[in-house]
Order: structure tokens, then sequence, then C-alpha cells
């Protein structure tokens, strides 16, 4: 069977004349691939590749499964022009993204997308395989938000599960992480994610990003330190009113910690109150990818 006939999309990016460029770009329903000539500045060699999908969102049922292929030497960001809607499930189907990226020596893929919105009911899985070398450069944005919750729906959704891995020399996994939100009788979601509306992990791994990564860790711990400072204000023993309680709930909780050999990744954990909130935080530590991509990421969105 052709493998254009099993996949949704593939991409494929090499050197020509000494430039990242896409060779290859195929896509089918329910997938669209949207590849713009200039995003940035013409002075950066990266390419820019916009996932979408028809109909503005993931139907139920939808199965979708994309291969990027980042040659050695070469950029390429792979982005969506609004958050990934995921319908209600109809029939308790579940709809389900899929990626295998391959990324070459020296090369740099970052996946920073917006976040996945999943509608009252909704069932979704989302699998990421990266494969690397040593020499690779990897920047993953994994975010979902509490649906619509400005319409009153707050973790909603019936289920939600996301896996990350990254292999290392094709077969060696160095990273694997599963985040699964899921209705039950006993909890719901709401109950369990309280004040809470958005969490995000991001992967930050390669040479190239060793001082992004340093420079995140010594943020995200200042930050912290402050967020998390015990008041000063005396509320007394007793004193625990909604309005109190909610004074001592930060907006924004992040976390940092290393992973591979020699520490060769970072993963940031990031849970606000609001989308806003974390757009901020993305535009502002993930600023300095500009000079890998020729612009930043998330300049246009959540403003």
């Amino acid at each position: 069977m052709a493998e254009t006939e099993t996949t949704s999309g593939i991409v494929t990016v090499e050197k020509v004349r000494g430039r990242s460029t896409i060779t290859r770009c195929f896509f089918r329903y329910p997938l669209k691939l949207i590849l713009p000539k200039k995003v940035g500045s013409s002075q950066v060699d990266a390419v820019w590749i916009y996932a979408l999908s028809y109909g503005g969102g993931i139907v139920s049922g939808d199965q979708i499964s994309c291969k990027i292929s980042v040659g050695d030497g070469c950029t390429a960001s792979v982005t969506t022009q609004a958050s990934t809607k995921v319908y209600k499930s109809v029939d308790s189907k579940c709809s389900e993204q899929v990626l295998e990226a391959i990324i070459g020596n020296e090369a740099f893929l970052a996946l920073i997308p917006d976040p996945v919105t999943c509608f009252s009911t909704a069932r979704y899985n989302q699998k990421q395989n990266f494969r690397i070398v040593s020499g690779s450069n990897l920047v993953v944005v994994d975010w979902i938000t509490s649906g619509r919750y400005q319409s009153g729906e707050k973790w909603d959704f019936t289920s939600y599960k996301s896996t990350n891995c990254i292999y290392l020399d094709n077969d060696r996994p160095i990273f694997i992480d599963s985040v699964l939100l899921e209705r039950s009788f006993i909890c719901d979601i709401a109950e369990r994610m309280q004040y809470y509306q958005v969490i995000a992990m991001v992967i930050l791994l390669g040479p190239k990003l060793k001082n992004l990564q340093n420079q995140i860790k010594e943020e995200v711990k200042k930050m912290m330190s402050v967020k998390l400072r015990p008041p000063t204000t005396n509320f007394g023993r007793h004193a625990k009113s909604e309005a109190q309680h909610d004074r001592l709930v930060p907006d924004l909780i992040a976390s940092c910690s290393t992973f591979g050999p020699q520490g060769v990744g970072s993963v940031i954990r990031v849970t606000a109150t609001t989308t806003e909130a974390v757009y901020a935080f993305l535009r502002t530590h993930l600023s300095s990818l500009e000079v890998f991509l020729g612009a930043p990421p998330y300049c246009q969105s959540g403003s």
C-alpha cells in the first residue's frame, strides 16, 4: 500500500543550494498544510509550515497522521493559525492525531502550535514520536485548555491523552511522557483541576538550545520563588474565605527539569488560570528562538 494512502500528510525539508527547502509536501483530508513564502527575516534559513483542519477543527472519529523529515542542517517550524478544536464525540468515537518526526544532524525542528481545545464530551488521543541524533535540536510545545470556558465549558470533555516520545539514534528512548485527563464517576476533571484552565509542556533539546535551557531554568526558579512566597498579610488561623483563597492561588505555576544523557534536554511544565497567561509565558521565554526561526513564536497569538 502506498505511503500516501495511509498517511494524511508528508513533509520533507532538505538543503537546496545551501537553503532549507521543502522538497516534498503531501496532504489530504482532514489535514491541510500551508507553506507561506515569508514569515520572518529572509536572512534566517528556516521554513514554516502551518497545519490546519478542514472545517476549522477535528471532527469525531477523525484519524490524522503526519510524517515530517528535517534533513541535516535544516530548520523547520510547524505551527497553527488558531487553537486546535476537537468537536463533540459522536457515538463515543475518539479522534486521533499521530506525528512521526525525524530530525537530522545539526537540524532544528520547532513544533509550536496553539493549544488543543476539546469541546464538551470530546474524546481525543495524540501521539508524537521524534527520532533524533546527538546533533539534533528540538522544541516542542504541547498544551491544552479546559475548553470553551468562557461559555461555561470547563474540563467538560470525556477524555484527552497526549503522548510524546523522543528516541536517540532511532530506537533508544530518552524521553517518554503521557498526559491523561479522563472523566470518571468518582471525580470529574474540573474538580481535580480546581482554578486552573490550561496545562502546557515545553521540551527543549539539543546543543543549539543549551543556553536557552539554562536561562529558562533560572528564570522559572526566580519566578516561582516570588509566586509561591507565603503572604505577609495575616488573615488569622480560621480566615479561609473564598476571596482570601483566590488571592493565594498563583495565576501560573511552572517547573523545569532535565532529561536524557548529560541532561541534553529540558522539560518545562506550566499550568495557569488563563490561556493568555501561558501565551505570555511562551512569548517571553521562547523569544530568543527568533534567531533560528526568523520570527519569535506566538508573537501574534493570545494578545
